[in-house]
């Protein structure tokens, strides 16, 4: 965990390499401390078809995935560092959203089919 997901409309990486974005938000997720490194986990996903009434039909979303048990003041902490590496790269005439969602640890499973390495 972490797991941050990137949605975004095709047309930004015209002039942005989606390798920037992922590692803006990596980069932003690294910096809240709230997790280590190798725990960060960065996908993304672009879109050529949505709607945005009254947009120059541009968006970037992230959607930080994490486990339940961090407070506000630390999940804002992290919404607002992947927004400031986002926001360094400099992209022009975009709407850009990044939000928190909390799982629940409870309910989460995590198993791994990779052998293990002797």
């Amino acid at each position: 965990m972490p797991h941050c997901i990137i949605e975004y409309s095709a047309k930004i990486t015209e002039n942005l390499a989606v390798e920037q974005l992922m590692h803006a938000v990596y980069k932003g997720a690294n910096q809240s401390e709230l997790f280590s490194a190798a725990d960060i986990k960065v996908r993304a996903c672009a879109y050529n078809d949505f709607y945005l009434p009254g947009a120059e039909q541009v968006f970037l979303h992230v959607n930080l995935k994490i486990l339940s048990g961090r407070d506000l003041t630390q999940r804002k902490n992290l919404t607002e560092h992947v927004y400031n590496q986002l926001e360094r790269l400099g992209i022009e005439n975009a709407i850009i959203t990044v939000e928190v969602t909390q799982t629940e640890k409870e309910s989460y499973i995590k198993k791994s089919t990779v052998p293990a390495q002797s």
